[in-house]
C-alpha cells in the first residue's frame, strides 16, 4: 500500500445473495454494496446467469475473476501548460497483474467530449490508455468479454483525480496521485470452453475441479500465449498499483463490523439514558 499521494477507495462490504432459477438451484453470488458499480456487476451477473450461449454450461460451478481498475496521474512540473498541467493513465488490470485477455475482449472508455475522439477503444491487453490534461471528470469504462465468456458488457464509472485530495502543499512530478477500485466479477454456470482456458489462469479463481473432468481442447492461439502478455507485473507504474488480498477484505470487513457494533452500543446507552428521565 502506498503511503504517499495515493488515494484510496472506501472499504467495501460484501453481501451474498441467493438466486432461485427455474429448476429451484440456489446459485451464491457475492456482490459489494456501495455505489453504482457494484449494481452493475451484480446486473452482470444475472444476465450471464440467465443468457443464452451455444457453448455447454457447468452446472452449479462458477469463475470468479479479480480486477483492479483506475487512474494515475503526474504533474508535469515546469513542462505543465494551462491547459496540460498532468499526464495520467486509466486502466483495468488484473487484481495480482496478470494479462486479463484470456477473458476480456475489449476495454471502451469514455473521456471527457473535450477530447478529440472522446471514445476510446482498447482490443488487447493491457487495457489502458494515456492522455495528458488539466481537469478532473468522470470516466465511463465498459468491459466486453470474449463469445464464449458472456455476452453482455459490464460498465463501470471512475473519477479521474488530479489532485490529492489526503495530501497538502508543493505539487511534485515524483509522486503520483493513484485511485483504484477493487471488484471480483463472478460468472455462474461458465462455459466448457471459458473454463478449460483458464482453469489454470493465475488470474482467475476457480473452485478445485473433479480429477475425472474433461475440457474441449483449447485452441493453439490461446496455448501459445500463455499468461505473459498483457499483465502489468512490469509495468512503469506497478510500484504505485495498491496490492489487493482476500486477507485484506476480510480485514476490512472485520473493522467495519466492529464499527458498526460500536455504534450500536452507543445508540443503546443514549436510549437507556432517554427512558430513565
Amino acid at each position: 500500500m502506498v503511503s504517499h499521494a495515493v488515494e484510496e477507495s472506501d472499504s467495501t462490504q460484501h453481501q451474498m445473495i441467493d438466486i432461485d432459477d427455474e429448476e429451484n438451484k440456489i446459485y451464491d453470488i457475492e456482490i459489494e454494496r456501495g455505489d453504482i458499480n457494484n449494481l452493475c456487476l451484480w446486473f452482470h451477473m444475472l444476465c450471464c446467469l440467465f443468457g443464452f450461449s451455444s457453448s455447454k454450461k457447468i452446472k452449479d460451478f462458477e469463475i470468479c475473476v479479480p480486477i483492479a481498475y483506475g487512474t494515475i496521474s503526474f504533474w508535469l512540473g515546469k513542462k505543465a501548460t494551462e491547459t496540460q498541467s498532468h499526464v495520467w493513465t486509466v486502466y483495468v488490470r488484473g487484481a495480482t497483474n496478470e494479462d486479463l485477455g484470456a477473458v476480456i475482449k475489449k476495454v471502451v472508455f469514455q473521456l471527457h467530449p473535450s477530447f478529440s475522439n472522446a471514445r476510446r477503444v482498447v482490443e488487447s491487453p493491457p487495457f489502458e490508455l494515456t492522455e495528458r490534461g488539466w481537469g478532473e471528470f468522470e470516466i465511463a469504462i465498459s468491459i466486453f468479454f470474449h463469445d464464449d465468456v458472456c455476452d453482455k458488457q459490464l460498465d463501470l464509472f471512475h473519477p479521474l483525480k488530479l489532485y490529492s485530495e489526503v495530501e497538502h502543499g508543493p505539487l511534485s512530478t515524483k509522486k503520483p496521485v493513484i485511485v483504484e477500485s477493487y471488484d471480483e466479477i463472478v460468472f455462474p454456470n461458465p462455459s466448457d470452453k471459458f473454463l478449460a482456458r483458464v482453469h489454470d489462469h493465475p488470474s482467475v479463481i476457480v473452485p478445485r475441479l473433479p480429477p475425472t473432468m474433461n475440457f474441449p481442447h483449447a485452441p493453439l492461439e490461446d496455448n501459445k500465449r500463455g499468461n505473459k502478455r498483457g499483465d502489468t507485473k512490469d509495468h512503469p507504474h506497478v510500484q504505485w498499483f495498491n496490492k489487493f488480498s482476500e486477507a485484506d477484505e476480510l480485514l476490512k470487513l472485520a473493522e467495519a463490523r466492529q464499527q458498526v457494533q460500536n455504534h450500536i452500543v452507543k445508540l443503546r446507552r443514549r436510549m437507556s439514558m432517554l427512558d430513565n428521565i
